[in-house]
C-alpha cells in the first residue's frame, strides 16, 4: 500500500474492507455493534458513503470483533490477519510423510503455479527422477500402494511440467558423485538405473533450460539443508518427519537470498551442469 492515501480513498477502502470482514464473519450491523461495544448508528455511519473514518478506538474495536487487523481495515497493510494470528502463521510445523510428492507439497506447488520455485533436495529432486529410481527409493514407504502412488507421481510430474513455473534446483556435488558411483545411500541401486537417471538429468537440463536451471555446489565450501522456496509466499525447510514452513514475507525473502548465495557459489552453473553430468562415470 502507498504510504500516503487521500482521506476520501482511505475512507472508501475502510468501508470496503469493513463490509468484506463483516460478510466473512457473518456479522450484521447489530451484531458487530454489540461485539465491538459501539452504537449501531456508529456502524451504520462507518458503512455509509462519504469521508468519515473511525477514531482509533472504534477501528480497533471493530477489528477485534471481526478478528482482522486494524491496520488492514485502515489500508495500512494488505494482510488481514490480526498480529497474534500473523505471528502464529509466520512459522508453522507441518507433518512430512515419506511419500512421492505428498499432497501437502503438491498443494504448495499448485498455489505457486507460474512463480519461481527454488529447491535444494534431500537426495536428488523427485521432480527429475525416473519412475524406476523413485520406485526403488520409496518402495519401503509405498508398500502395497506402490502402483497407485507411482501413477499419482507421474501425473503430478506432468502437471508440474505444464504449470509454467521456473524451477531452480541446487544439488551438492558429492550427492551426484555418490549416485553415479552407487555408494552410500545409493549402494543397492542397479547400475543400469543409475545410468538411465543420469541420462534423464542431461536430457531435462538441456531441453527445459531456461525454465529448469540445475546448479551443482561444493558442500566443502557452502552448505544447505533441504529447502524449497515457493515464489514469494512460502519457504519450506525439510526436517525429516516435519516441514518447517515460513510464510512471513521477510523470512521467505531471507531464505531466497540463501538460495541466491548457493547459485553464486555454485561449482557448475546451469549451463555447465549437463557437461559435468556427462563426465560422471557410472
Amino acid at each position: 500500500m502507498p504510504d500516503m492515501i487521500d482521506k476520501r480513498d482511505r475512507a472508501s477502502l475502510f468501508r470496503q474492507r469493513l463490509s468484506v470482514a463483516m460478510a466473512q464473519a457473518g456479522a450484521t450491523q447489530a451484531s458487530l455493534a454489540r461485539e465491538a461495544g459501539l452504537d449501531r448508528s456508529t456502524i451504520s455511519a462507518l458503512l455509509a458513503p462519504g469521508t468519515r473514518l473511525p477514531n482509533a478506538q472504534a477501528a480497533a474495536d471493530c477489528a477485534r470483533a471481526l478478528r482482522v487487523s486494524t491496520d488492514w481495515l485502515l489500508g495500512l497493510t494488505d494482510r488481514p490477519s490480526p498480529p497474534d494470528q500473523l505471528a502464529d502463521e509466520a512459522v508453522t510445523l507441518v507433518p512430512a510423510p515419506r511419500a512421492l510428492f505428498d499432497d501437502t507439497i503438491f498443494g504448495w506447488h499448485r498455489a505457486a503455479a507460474g512463480a519461481k520455485i527454488r529447491h535444494v533436495p534431500a537426495t536428488l529432486p523427485d521432480l527429475l527422477k525416473t519412475r524406476e529410481v523413485a520406485e526403488w527409493e520409496y518402495r519401503a514407504a509405498l508398500g502395497e500402494d506402490a502402483p497407485r502412488a507411482l501413477e499419482a507421481f507421474e501425473a503430478q510430474k506432468d502437471w508440474l511440467a505444464s504449470a509454467h513455473s521456473d524451477f531452480e534446483i541446487a544439488i551438492p556435488l558429492h550427492e551426484l558423485a555418490n549416485f553415479a558411483a552407487g555408494t552410500g545411500y545409493w549402494a543397492d541401486l542397479p547400475k543400469a538405473l543409475r545410468r538411465a537417471q543420469i541420462d534423464e538429468f542431461i536430457h531435462l537440463t538441456e531441453t527445459l533450460y531456461p525454465a529448469l536451471r540445475l546448479y551443482v555446489f561444493d558442500a566443502h565450501r557452502v552448505f544447505s539443508a533441504p529447502v524449497t522456496v515457493f515464489g514469494s509466499d512460502r519457504a519450506v525447510v525439510y526436517l525429516g518427519r516435519q516441514y518447517l514452513v515460513f510464510s512471513d514475507p521477510a523470512k521467505v525473502a531471507e531464505v531466497s537470498r540463501h538460495f541466491d548465495w548457493l547459485v553464486r557459489e555454485a561449482r557448475f552453473s546451469a549451463r555447465e551442469t549437463a557437461s559435468h553430468l556427462r563426465g560422471l562415470e557410472v
